[in-house]
C-alpha cells in the first residue's frame, strides 16, 4: 500500500474515485483501501466495487458503515471464495458513498502512480496519483498441483536408466556408468588415503586446524554483513541467513575447482609411475572440499537459528541441492583439471573468471536491483540457482517450484557429462605435458 501523501475527495453522495490496475496474482482474496475522516464523526455508508473492464463485469462488492472508519483506517473489499480469472487483467474499483457534506469521509491517495497499469479519476476527472491501494491473495504453481504425476515420470525415468545400464552391462557391453562405479569401489582405500591426505595438509600446521572451516564462513560474513547491511542498506529480511548460506556454497565452488584444477599437474609423480584412473585425483580434490562444506554448515545453522529461522520439513531437501553442486564441481573440476595439464594459464584466468561469477551470482544483494534485462543472467547460472534452492528451503521454509529441481539436476549432470567428455578424451596425453 503507498503511503498516504494526501487526499481525495469528500466522497458524498454523488461522488465517485475510480482506480484501474491490474494484478499479478493467479487467485484473488482481497482489495483495501486507506481512508481519512478528518477527525470528526461522520455517517452513511461507503460502497466498494472491483470490475472487469475485459468484459465489464462485476467481480465483487462491500459496503462499510462510514461511522466505524477511524481516521488512517482502512477498509478491505474480500471475495466469498479465492477468484481465478483476473490474473493480469485490467480491474477497475470504483468507490462510491451516501454521505452528506459535513460528515463524509474520503479515500487517501499517493501523488505518484506506480506503473503505466495504474490510473486514477476523481468524479470522471483524471488526476496524477493513486490510492492507497492493497491487493493480497495466493499464488500457485501448476506443475505443484501435478506434484504426484511428476514425481511418477520421474521415478519410471530412473528406473529406466538403471534397467538400461544394467542391461547393457548383463550383455558385455560397455558402460561407462558400471566401469566409473566398479573403478571407485576397487580403488576406495587410495582415495580415502588422498582424501586424508589433501584435508591433513590444508591444515598442517595451523594453530587452530580444522576449526577454520566453521570459522572461515562466520568472519567472511561478518565482514560483509557490515558492508552491505549499513553501508549499501540492502532491505533483505534475515540477510544474515541469506548472505552466509552463499557465501558457503559459493566458497565450496571456488575451493573444490581451485583444488581440482592443479590435481593432475600436482600429482605429476604419482601419475607416471603408478597406475590408476586419472579422474580419482579431481575426485579426491572435490571430495576433500565437500568434507569442508560439511563442517561449514554447522554455522550456517547456528547464523540461521539466530536469525529468528525455525527449521522446517523443507530442510530434508537441502541434500538433493548439495549433491547437484558436488556433481556440478566436479565436472568443472574435471575440465580445469585437462586445460590446466595443456595451458598453465589456466589457474590465472580461473581466478578471474570466478570473481566475476561471484558478483553474477546474488551473493550478497538482492535480485531486485538487476534490471530487468539482465535477470536471464541468474536464470542460466548454475551457482546462482543451487543457492537460490538451499535459501527457499532454509529461509522461506518451503519446498522450491519443480523448474528449479530440474534446473538444478540438468545443469549438475550437464557440468558433469562435458568435464567427463573433455576429460577422457585429453587424458592419454597428460603425460606428455607434465
Amino acid at each position: 500500500m503507498p503511503t498516504a501523501e494526501t487526499v481525495t475527495v469528500e466522497l458524498t453522495q454523488g461522488s465517485v474515485v475510480e482506480q484501474t490496475f491490474k494484478v499479478k496474482i493467479q487467485r484473488l482474496m482481497d482489495v483495501s483501501v486507506q481512508w481519512g475522516t478528518y477527525y470528526r464523526p461522520n455517517s452513511g455508508t461507503a460502497t466498494m466495487e472491483l470490475y472487469n473492464l475485459l468484459d465489464g463485469s462485476l467481480v465483487m462488492s462491500q459496503s462499510f458503515p462510514v461511522a466505524e472508519i477511524p481516521e488512517g483506517g482502512i477498509t478491505t473489499l474480500s471475495a466469498p471464495s479465492p477468484i481465478e480469472t483476473v490474473f493480469d487483467v485490467p480491474l477497475l474499483l470504483r468507490i462510491t458513498s451516501d454521505s452528506q457534506l459535513g460528515s463524509a469521509a474520503t479515500p487517501l491517495m499517493s501523488l505518484s502512480t506506480q506503473t503505466d497499469d495504474f490510473s486514477l479519476s476523481m468524479n470522471g476527472q483524471p488526476v496524477e496519483g493513486t490510492l492507497c491501494l492493497a491487493v493480497s491473495g495466493e499464488d500457485y504453481v501448476w506443475t505443484g498441483l501435478h506434484y504426484w504425476e511428476f514425481a511418477f515420470g520421474l521415478a519410471v525415468f530412473l528406473i529406466l536408466v538403471v534397467f538400461i545400464v544394467w542391461y547393457r552391462f548383463r550383455h558385455g557391453k560397455r558402460s561407462y556408468v558400471v566401469g566409473a562405479i566398479i573403478a571407485v569401489k576397487k580403488y576406495r582405500f587410495l582415495i580415502r588415503q588422498l582424501v586424508s591426505r589433501d584435508f591433513k595438509t590444508k591444515y598442517k600446521r595451523s594453530v587452530l586446524g580444522m576449526f577454520w572451516s566453521f570459522l572461515n564462513p562466520l568472519l567472511t560474513m561478518a565482514v560483509q554483513y557490515v558492508v552491505f547491511s549499513n553501508l549499501f542498506r540492502f532491505d533483505i529480511p534475515y540477510f544474515q541467513a541469506y548472505l552466509i548460506i552463499g557465501i558457503v556454497f559459493f566458497n565450496f565452488f571456488t575451493e573444490s575447482t581451485n583444488m581440482a584444477l592443479g590435481s593432475i599437474v600436482g600429482n605429476a609423480g604419482l601419475i607416471t609411475k603408478v597406475y590408476m584412473p586419472k579422474y580419482i585425483y579431481p575426485l579426491t580434490r572435490v571430495m576433500s572440499s565437500m568434507v569442508n562444506m560439511l563442517i561449514s554448515l554447522i554455522p550456517l545453522l547456528m547464523v540461521i537459528l539466530i536469525s529468528g529461522l525455525v527449521p522446517t520439513k523443507a530442510y530434508l531437501l537441502v541434500p538433493f541441492v548439495l549433491i547437484c553442486l558436488l556433481i556440478f564441481c566436479l565436472g568443472v573440476g574435471l575440465l580445469l583439471a585437462a586445460f590446466m595439464v595443456f595451458f598453465r594459464d589456466t589457474q590465472f584466468l580461473w581466478g578471474v573468471l570466478s570473481m566475476i561469477w561471484m558478483y553474477l551470482s546474488a551473493i550478497f544483494y538482492p535480485v531486485s536491483i538487476l534490471p530487468k534485462n539482465l535477470i536471464w543472467i541468474l536464470d542460466v547460472n548454475p551457482i546462482y540457482n543451487f543457492v537460490l534452492f538451499a535459501r527457499t528451503c532454509m529461509i522461506d521454509g518451503i519446498s522450491p517450484e519443480p523448474v528449479l529441481y530440474v534446473r538444478c539436476f540438468l545443469m549438475a549432470m550437464g557440468s558433469l557429462v562435458i568435464g567427463a567428455i573433455v576429460f577422457r578424451k585429453t587424458q592419454d596425453r597428460f603425460v606428455l605435458y607434465l
